[in-house]
């Protein structure tokens, strides 16, 4: 089995990193307080469940138990989507009610396509769940993400640019131009529209997003008031690793797409 490139050791890295945040906060990272304090067996399930995302991270990186390791971090996700569910039904017109579950679902496109590519290299053989068509959902589930990722930067620009590294002129502007270019990509990959590009583009703005963003604001002082809670920062950090794999799996995804235009880079 060839490994599918830096998607895939980034994605592992991201299930090692959220089974350690479990086990320090003693929550389900992400999605903290999923289960309410006091249930009966919530330590005995976070433990359980931080354990088998420790042991499915490694076996992501062995021929032989790639794929169901795969399949164990899905469902994970899986539950992960779930919980963004209630806030949409609470609030469905609000942008910020629809961030966990888009975050998700990113998540859970960027697992989607790296099972089906395990599945093609290890086996040769192809189920739904693995088909093209399968794929091609899933690549346009992780476009449709991205608009709403760049449609936010809109409607939360203040908040964006505040973000933006102080040593970048122009941080309203970053932040819109950020916006722009996660919903051009995004309706690239829906459309197929130049898509290798488009996701290649999307997976180095998630990753940068990291390097600039998250990382130097454990080292701030004073922190920005979107850094805070600790807890919340290293959540956050762990969603961009996730979301940055998920986009570099559906750029490998796309490897044997053109960069420029022709007939056959369709999704």
């Amino acid at each position: 089995m060839r490994v599918v490139g830096l998607g895939h050791g980034l994605f592992a890295i991201a299930v090692a990193s959220l089974a350690i945040l479990m086990f320090t906060f003693h929550d389900f990272a992400p999605m903290w307080q999923s289960i309410p304090a006091g249930s009966p067996w919530r330590e005995a399930w976070e433990y359980g469940c931080a354990l088998l995302l420790l042991a499915a991270s490694v076996g992501l990186c062995f021929p032989r138990t790639a794929l169901p390791s795969t399949l164990t971090i899905g469902a994970y996700q899986a539950v992960w989507a779930l919980t963004g569910v209630p806030p949409i039904l609470s609030e469905p017109l609000s942008v910020g009610a629809w961030y966990g579950l888009c975050e998700a679902l990113t998540s859970v496109a960027g697992t989607w396509i790296l099972y089906a590519a395990l599945r093609w290299q290890s086996r040769g053989s192809q189920m739904p769940l693995a088909g093209e068509r399968a794929v091609r959902a899933a690549r346009v589930l992780f476009g449709l993400t991205c608009i709403f990722y760049g449609s936010s930067h809109f409607t939360y620009a203040d908040y964006t640019a505040s973000m933006v590294p102080s040593w970048l002129p122009s941080r309203l502007g970053f932040a819109y131009f950020t916006g722009l270019s996660y919903i051009a990509a995004g309706i690239g990959i829906v459309l197929g529209i130049l898509p290798r590009l488009a996701a290649t583009l999307v997976a180095i703005m998630m990753s940068l997003f990291g390097l600039l963003v998250w990382v130097p604001s454990f080292f701030a002082h004073p922190k920005p008031s979107w850094a805070t809670p600790l807890q919340n920062e290293w959540s956050e950090l762990e969603v961009n690793l996730f979301l940055a794999a998920a986009a570099w799996i559906v750029a490998a995804g796309l490897r044997g797409r053109p960069w420029g235009f022709s007939p056959r880079s369709r999704v």
